[in-house]
């Protein structure tokens, strides 16, 4: 294994959010302190996100900033880092790495990349996730990728037991992922609906409390075949459902990433974005467990890298004319996968 130089001790990890990103900074935080002996890793983010990785065995302390990374500049100069990987590559981290006046190293953004493929259908994007464009950033420091995929660390008093489920869900369901930050990532709910009508389990639907309304419409539909679980348990909670999941069905969002971190067969649907901005899930061992949905016909598609609360064009194409059958299809196909059972 690579070894650090022994003056250089203390490294500080800055991704301010969101989840999922976070989520996909774990390999980089566990090769650190793997691979460098007598490593310190700390950790900077948004507060809301801090108890994320306060669980994580391969992060020392983990900072949290309310509003401006100003309230925390005293405390972290006060750290003495050595080293700073920037895992956010933004004016904010450029801010932070000037005041801590220390070495860092960040990773390719591809900003332009993203821009000419969402405006000009243009793709320059690299056939690379962006686990392993973090891994640029720790380059100089000899640290490599182990290729163990994403972690994600449950505090015990968070496992939820499966007594809370109805009880023809504790022989084994599928957790169906319904919720995302924009619109135009979310499987509308009538689809959800279309494929719980060709699945043989049930389906514990997952999300904040924004997306417990689209689950009582499906709930409505589809009767004791769904369990409706958004805005119920925290994202803890939510991922102990997860992890206890025969497959996962899920938009592009942050769950998908836990799902990928506890090794799930995961389904994702596609709408507004694309994999090839290198965030599908991360299953480096095992890519055989992740089936993309995507409707690749369409022009329009990417019409931006992070979605839209409406389909620019109104049609939202993306998603409306998905099959659910095959959705379906899918998720049995994984179901059926030797050793996926949690």
């Amino acid at each position: 294994m690579p070894t650090i130089h022994p003056i250089l001790k203390k490294i500080l990890v800055i991704r301010f959010s969101s989840i999922g990103d976070i989520v996909l900074t774990t390999p980089v935080l566990r090769c650190l302190k793997t691979q460098l002996v007598g490593a310190v890793v700390h950790f900077v983010t948004r507060a809301a996100y801090q108890k994320m990785l306060e669980n994580n065995p391969y992060v020392d302390k983990v900072f949290g900033m309310q509003n401006e990374i100003s309230e925390l500049i005293d405390e972290l100069k006060a750290e003495q880092y050595d080293f700073i990987v920037d895992l956010h590559k933004n004016l904010r981290s450029f801010r932070l790495i000037h005041a801590l006046g220390k070495p860092s190293r960040s990773f390719p953004k591809l900003n332009i990349e993203k821009y000419l493929l969402v405006n000009f259908k243009i793709d320059r994007m690299p056939d690379l996730h962006i686990v392993d464009r973090y891994f640029e950033a720790v380059k100089t420091l000899g640290v490599v990728n182990d290729n163990q995929g994403l972690d994600y660390y449950i505090p015990a008093d968070q496992e939820v037991s499966a007594e809370v489920l109805p009880a023809h869900f504790r022989n084994g369901y599928f957790a169906f992922v319904i919720g995302a930050k924009h619109l135009t990532k979310v499987l509308p709910a009538e689809k959800v609906i279309g494929v719980l009508a060709h699945t043989t389990l049930p389906a514990v639907l997952l999300g904040g409390p924004k997306d417990a309304a689209r689950g009582e419409i499906i709930v409505a539909a589809v009767g004791d075949k769904a369990w409706n679980a958004c805005g119920k348990f925290s994202l803890d909670q939510s991922a102990s459902l997860l992890k206890k999941a025969k497959v996962v069905l899920t938009n592009d969002t942050g769950l998908m990433h836990i799902a990928a971190a506890f090794k799930k067969p995961i389904v994702s649907v596609w709408g507004s974005t694309v994999p090839e901005f290198g965030m599908y899930p991360y299953l480096p061992k095992n890519p055989e467990l992740s089936i993309i949905i995507e409707n690749k016909n369409l022009s329009c598609r990417p019409c931006s890298k992070i979605g839209y609360d409406r389909c620019p064009k109104k049609h939202f194409k993306c998603m409306n004319d998905l099959d659910p059958a095959l959705i379906a299809q899918s998720m049995e196909k994984l179901r059926s996968y030797p050793g996926t059972d949690p």
